[in-house]
């Protein structure tokens, strides 16, 4: 059966970096105490009126065009996953196409949270697959900071800003994604959810005051849940495909909290030498974190590597894939 590979990866950050130093001096927190908790040193945000997740999306994808040789012309479908679109309505990804030049095709967002970008790849993939496209752009990009609260010190400490993208292209000889795992439980919405700004609650006086336009965490029912289910599922996916601890190249995991990547890779039996991580340099890029770690990490991956990408987000959704790296 014909496998779709990513043949490419471009990840793009915005140039402010917001330190724990920084942080410091707008809520009651400390740079220990958010080191030894999260794993977070510092985080980039998007910085300039009317600057949305599509224009670093946009740079990620121009990135990925340059990097791979492809013309716009012969991308067949792009597929953003975000949490914080520029509009409800147009999709980012159809803005993101506009912007590099990408027209005529097929353009969509996937709402997922933090594992978003897995639902894009997966739903990316089944069009490599059944043949009807050859060249397939998955996008995971956020903007965390218009929907953090600055004065709520539970989670601004947590978030960035960021993009990543890849190209999927088909392949044989086994390469590319083999398999994958998506899961949700939507009885979790109450612990990790932005409460006003949807058809349920439209912006109003009352709900800008209310302070409900920003995402709420109940962090230690989230962190319960984001550990056992993102070691669970990742368990899953290798005994479903016969691999072991040692035969696992890489873990890419989600950067929500060091402390949830440290368990998971534990579960898996997967050394910490063999753990994507650069959440003490982004923090939480939602949609983003999984590409930004490939673009970080891709000049140290070979041919055949045996790779997982796990993640857990608001919903509550999680899942996991597992990719044979192609080039």
């Amino acid at each position: 059966m014909m496998k779709a590979a990513i043949t490419g990866v471009h990840g793009y950050v915005p140039e402010y970096v917001l330190t724990n130093a920084e942080l410091e001096k707008m809520v009651d927190t400390n740079d220990e105490w958010i080191t030894s908790r999260t794993g977070i040193k510092e985080r980039r945000i998007l910085k300039g009126e009317g600057m949305g997740s599509s224009h670093m999306g946009a740079k990620a994808v121009q990135g990925l065009l340059e990097k791979t040789n492809t013309k716009p012309e012969e991308v067949d479908l792009l597929i953003c996953a975000t949490v914080t679109p520029d509009y409800v309505f147009p999709a980012t990804a159809n803005l993101i196409c506009d912007m590099v030049g990408i027209r005529n095709v097929g353009s969509f967002d996937i709402q997922a949270a933090c594992s978003g970008f897995l639902y894009a790849l997966t739903t990316g993939t089944q069009f490599i697959e059944s043949g009807k496209y050859k060249k397939v752009i998955v996008v995971g990009a956020d903007k965390m900071s218009a929907i953090v609260d600055y004065t709520d010190r539970t989670t601004c400490v947590l978030f960035g800003d960021g993009a990543g993208a890849v190209l999927l292209e088909p392949a044989e000889e086994g390469f590319g994604v083999l398999d994958s795992i998506l899961r949700s439980d939507g009885s979790g919405q109450i612990h990790l959810f932005q409460k006003a700004g949807g058809s349920r609650y439209p912006p109003t006086h009352e709900t800008v005051e209310k302070r409900w336009h920003y995402a709420y965490q109940d962090g230690p029912s989230v962190f319960k849940f984001a550990v056992k289910n993102m070691a669970d599922v990742s368990a899953e996916i290798m005994e479903r495909n016969q691999l072991k601890g040692e035969e696992v190249a890489w873990l890419v995991p989600h950067q929500a909290n060091k402390r949830i990547i440290d368990a998971t890779a534990n579960r898996m039996g997967v050394g910490p030498e063999r753990v994507m991580m650069n959440i003490h340099k982004y923090g939480n890029t939602t949609a983003a974190t999984i590409p930004l770690c490939l673009f970080d990490y891709e000049s140290q991956l070979k041919k055949g590597d045996n790779l997982i990408l796990a993640a857990f987000g608001g919903g509550f959704t999680w899942g996991s894939v597992y990719v044979k790296w192609a080039y």
